[in-house]
């Protein structure tokens, strides 16, 4: 399933709803025409189980052709918001998990040439993250490197503590798009969240694909385009380290609960990494994509 955050014209708040055909379910309104009770958010529809998604998938399929006026809507006629609009905690980073863009930080962001040995991992606070079409924050006064990175977001369904790389893949909700935004001129001291993590550094969405949908996360295309061309393209099949070796490492030391988003790592093609180097400016337009998945589309505004 295709699972969105969004607001209609008829309310302010978030409202949980499936994509099909171009049109927004709502899930919550679904769940009234076949007598049940859906989750009003993502968050809730996480903690409820697989059982809530089979339940739904069930009233999808019962309701089709038959859905009353105002379930459904045009995607083209609501609002999709950040689909975990505020997580629940920081969003997991993981540096350096592309081959070429280990090669590429090396040689114009002082990190080791080095292939690391174990994940390299970071966060990025609630706070940052924006959704498709919401504006990224360019503060000349706070930096002059603005980059940008597209990942493959990987969101926890089940809670995860010491886990097994062998067991990961069963703890997986779903994928989305992330853009890890990270102004390179404000590095402190070799820490990176202060980088990574000011308001606007993590565009998120524009859904989420339940794990189900996704025959393979490690055989995706993924790529950045800035005002239209193309500066970054890859596969997730190039990860370092995948996503059962990153759910099992992070859970060694940290429990992964419902509602945790890791982003995978980005690959080569950062602006840092050309010649000569490029950033994001006020006017800008950042799109990020993966396929199956969907296109994350940013402008990037002046503040301050």
């Amino acid at each position: 399933m295709k699972l969105v955050t969004y607001r209609g014209h008829v309310s302010a708040e978030g409202r949980l709803g499936v994509v099909q055909d171009g049109l927004v379910i709502d899930v919550e309104g679904l769940g009234a025409v076949v007598g049940e009770l859906f989750a009003g958010s993502m968050l809730e529809l996480i903690d409820q189980g697989p059982d809530a998604l089979a339940a739904l998938r069930s009233a999808l399929k019962e309701t089709d052709g038959a859905r009353p006026p105002g379930i459904a809507v045009p995607l083209e006629n609501v609002k999709l918001l950040a689909p975990i609009p505020r997580p629940r905690k920081n969003i997991f980073g993981i540096g350096l998990n592309y081959v070429e863009h280990v090669a590429e930080s090396a040689k114009s962001l002082d990190t080791s040439k080095d292939l690391p040995k174990q994940p390299v991992v970071f966060s990025k606070p609630p706070t940052a993250v924006i959704a498709d079409g919401e504006a990224i924050q360019h503060n000349a006064a706070m930096t002059q490197q603005l980059d940008w990175e597209v990942e493959l977001a990987v969101i926890i369904g089940k809670r995860a503590t010491r886990i097994a790389k062998d067991d990961a893949m069963s703890h997986v909700f779903g994928y989305s798009v992330i853009n890890d935004v990270s102004a390179r001129d404000n590095r402190r001291a070799g820490q990176w969240i202060f980088s990574k993590g000011q308001d606007t550094y993590c565009p998120f969405g524009p859904m989420i694909v339940t794990a189900d949908d996704i025959a393979d996360p490690h055989n995706l295309d993924l790529w950045l385009k800035k005002n239209g061309e193309e500066k970054q393209r890859s596969n997730t099949k190039h990860l370092l380290f995948d996503i059962p070796t990153l759910i099992s490492d992070l859970s060694s030391g940290m429990t992964l609960e419902p509602g945790d988003i890791i982003a995978t790592g980005t690959p080569s093609g950062v602006g840092a990494g050309r010649d000569p180097q490029e950033w994001m400016w006020p006017g800008d337009v950042i799109e990020c994509g993966v396929d199956g998945i969907g296109v994350l589309r940013n402008p990037v505004v002046r503040i301050g």
